[in-house]
């Protein structure tokens, strides 16, 4: 499966920072390229609530988007 621009939402946003949830089927969402299509959206340092493996064993991880040149974004689980 991939990045589906519908399933990833807004929860907050505030002083250049935004809180975003995203639920997928796949399971996992840290797959180089997967959310490059939302790279107009996405910043650094903005945390994505993810919802990942809806249809098998469900998982919730916060992510923090430690990259984005405009093309490629690259995240990190939040620790």
């Amino acid at each position: 499966m991939a990045y589906v621009a519908t399933d990833l939402s807004v929860l907050a946003y505030a002083n250049n920072f935004t809180l975003w949830h995203y639920t997928t089927i796949d399971s996992s969402v840290t797959t180089a390229g997967y959310l490059d299509k939302g790279a107009d959206m996405l910043r650094v340092n903005d945390l994505i609530i993810a919802n990942v493996d809806t249809d098998g064993i469900p998982a919730t991880t916060f992510y923090v988007v430690t990259g984005n040149d405009g093309s490629a974004v690259t995240i990190a689980a939040y620790v």
